[in-house]
């Protein structure tokens, strides 16, 4: 296994500690968003390094995605239970994510890869920007408490997964062949 597909891996796998220490440990401590910190620095370093050694894999192009949608999915909902985001944003979010996730697989169906568009990258970032925001919120650590960046950064994210969402089926419309609904 290259180095990128060791650190998916590692994404993966901080996930069960990032929701056991949401759950167990005191709405101000920072381990939370330290260990979502951890798992979402090695998004950006798999993807660098896959791209600048040559190692992309089917693995990699799997993983990767799968890796970044559990973890930010997980934290969403999470942040939902103890009433830190609205319920309804995660909707939009989790729908976008299915939506987008069965396009891709219809596509796949033909032949046809849609690759990560820019914007599909900035709702990435937006979405672990703003759940670090909000884990941190309350911690000792945090310069953002009673701020408004933490609603800022949730409403980036989700403008941006709006408008990725939307990108993704306007640039590849053709998949879903409309002329034989």
């Amino acid at each position: 296994m290259n180095l990128p597909n060791k650190l998916t891996m590692l994404r993966m796998g901080l996930i069960p500690f990032f929701v056991a220490s949401y759950l167990l440990l005191d709405a101000t401590s920072p381990i939370p968003g330290w260990i979502f910190m951890a798992a979402s620095i090695t998004d950006y370093w798999d993807g660098y390094i896959a791209r600048r050694d040559h190692l992309v894999t089917t693995f990699g192009k799997f993983m990767d995605p799968l890796a970044d949608k559990v973890l930010t999915l997980t934290a969403f909902i999470l942040l939902v239970g103890k009433g830190r985001i609205a319920s309804w944003i995660v909707v939009v979010i989790v729908a976008r994510e299915l939506m987008i996730t069965g396009f891709r697989t219809v596509a796949a169906s033909n032949g046809v890869t849609i690759a990560a568009s820019k914007w599909g990258k900035y709702k990435t970032t937006f979405q672990m920007i703003a759940i670090i925001v909000l884990l941190m919120e309350h911690s000792w650590l945090s310069i953002v408490h009673q701020t408004f960046l933490p609603d800022l950064f949730v409403w980036l994210a989700l403008a941006f997964t709006i408008i990725s969402g939307v990108d993704y089926l306007l640039k590849n419309h053709q998949v879903l062949d409309l002329n034989n609904i």
